[in-house]
């Protein structure tokens, strides 16, 4: 199970792991991944790594426009508060139909996602309708997530955001070293780090570092680090609704931080 959610409000925001693979076929799409096969990233509870940030936590019960993982937080800004799944970007598209004003995703609580096939076509979509993704302080961004925060048109990261990266397993017990480089268990996430705007070097630099990590590990970093890797903007105004009031934020003792596992499916176990 991963830790509790951390997240933000009083009047804003509402806070809102993962089990048995669930595999489907997806339509192939223009520039959409090559693969057929999902994956999964879990996240038991473990020892930190590097301190985490605060967690945050709503201040009072409030009730937001929810589609899947999201959560509408006013007209120009929804959160990501939860894991992903196959049902995620059909989510997303449902929300942004009805409120096609949403420009920012602030991700808050995001371990990670239980369909790895659905999480890069979710990351593909944010870019495409031009969207930042923001991490405040106190926001977790994990394993699957950290593709959707590449995903942004515009990132950024305030001090006291954590990410958390690490290399795969395949259900053989095969890690990316173990394939060729050009392979496309290897390609996908090259092609994808590329399509997030990486050059070949950017994206290589990257991936390598994600799998310098074993898969039964974690590594844990800031934003600062983050911006080593990757570029990151100046985080822009919100531009909340007239009607709402400021939010308020309650801070209580960080959660210890989990490790991070994947495992994707190979073709051989797809029925």
């Amino acid at each position: 199970m991963p830790r509790p959610a951390c997240l933000v409000l009083a009047s804003l925001l509402a806070a809102s792991p993962l089990s048995a693979q669930v595999i489907a076929y997806e339509a192939v799409e223009v520039d959409a991944d090559p693969f057929v096969t999902g994956g999964e990233r879990s996240l038991p509870p473990a020892p930190a790594v590097m301190p985490a940030g605060p967690a945050l936590v709503p201040a009072g019960p409030v009730a937001l426009p929810a589609y899947g993982p999201f959560r509408v937080l006013d007209p120009r800004r929804a959160a990501l508060v939860d894991v992903t799944d196959g049902r995620s970007p059909e989510a997303f598209a449902a929300m942004l139909r009805d409120h096609p004003g949403i420009a920012t995703i602030e991700m808050l609580e995001c371990p990670g996602t239980e369909d790895d096939l659905a999480n890069l076509r979710l990351g593909r979509m944010i870019r495409a309708h031009g969207m930042a993704t923001h991490v405040p302080a106190g926001g977790s961004v994990r394993s699957g997530g950290v593709e959707l925060f590449l995903a942004g048109a515009r990132r950024s990261a305030d001090p006291g955001a954590e990410f958390a990266v690490h290399s795969w397993m395949d259900d053989t017990g095969l890690e990316p070293d173990d394939y060729a480089a050009a392979a496309p268990e290897n390609r996908r996430y090259l092609d994808y780090y590329r399509q997030m705007g990486m050059s070949l070097v950017e994206a290589e630099a990257f991936y390598a570092m994600t799998n310098s990590v074993p898969f039964a590990s974690a590594r844990w970093f800031d934003a600062a680090e983050m911006a080593r890797w990757v570029r990151l903007d100046a985080a822009q105004p919100a531009e909340a609704s007239p009607s709402t009031p400021p939010a308020t934020m309650t801070v209580i003792a960080p959660a210890p931080s989990p490790v991070i596992a994947l495992v994707l499916d190979s073709p051989a176990t797809l029925q």
